[in-house]
């Protein structure tokens, strides 16, 4: 079987994380869309140089929060008030049961809001994805001791890997390479 070379991106290492956090900034003023930056730990601020927006997966899991809420109303509502209305010590078959549901309206808002947050890091981080090609980068090994990197995806609209090289090397960044996604 032939293995063909796709190329993924292109990625530098850098000396330091101050480096990198302005390699960074200068990154996001060129206006390139779909990069990232790996380091051993997480750099304060790299959020704002980079450019990233706040994360959606808050109001997926207030939403989720809500919808648990009213499901529990609802299923409560229906059974207790309206299919199966059941006296029990003199417990109002009507709305003022209502005290009576929210141990269980609580349970579920958490219960769906945690399931939200799950699921949608999941999708927002497009998982499972068993093989990044990242991992076929000899260098990348050294990001959970003392590497620092940036990689600029091919995928970008302004890609050009002439032009990225020449960025990444004007920012300090050493041992500039192309990484290759193998397809089968």
């Amino acid at each position: 079987m032939e293995t063909t070379k796709r190329l993924h991106a292109v990625g530098a290492e850098f000396d330091s994380a101050r480096t990198l956090y302005h390699a960074a900034e200068h990154i996001r003023d060129e206006g390139y869309k779909r990069w990232d930056v790996h380091s051993p730990f997480p750099i304060h601020g790299m959020d704002k140089a980079m450019g990233l927006r706040k994360s959606i997966i808050s109001i997926l899991v207030f939403a989720g929060g809500v919808f648990g809420a009213l499901t529990a109303f609802a299923l409560q509502t229906y059974t207790s008030i309206i299919d199966y209305p059941l006296v029990v010590q003199g417990k109002p078959t009507n709305l003022y049961t209502i005290p009576a549901f929210f141990p269980i309206i609580f349970e579920l808002t958490v219960l769906f809001a945690a399931l939200t947050a799950v699921v949608g890091m999941i999708v927002i981080n497009r998982l499972p994805r068993w093989n990044h090609p990242l991992f076929n980068w000899e260098l990348f090994g050294k990001v959970t001791d003392n590497g620092f990197f940036a990689v600029i995806e091919a995928k970008d609209p302004q890609f050009d890997e002439a032009a990225v090289r020449q960025l990444l090397e004007a920012q300090g960044g050493r041992n500039v390479t192309a990484i290759y996604d193998e397809d089968q």
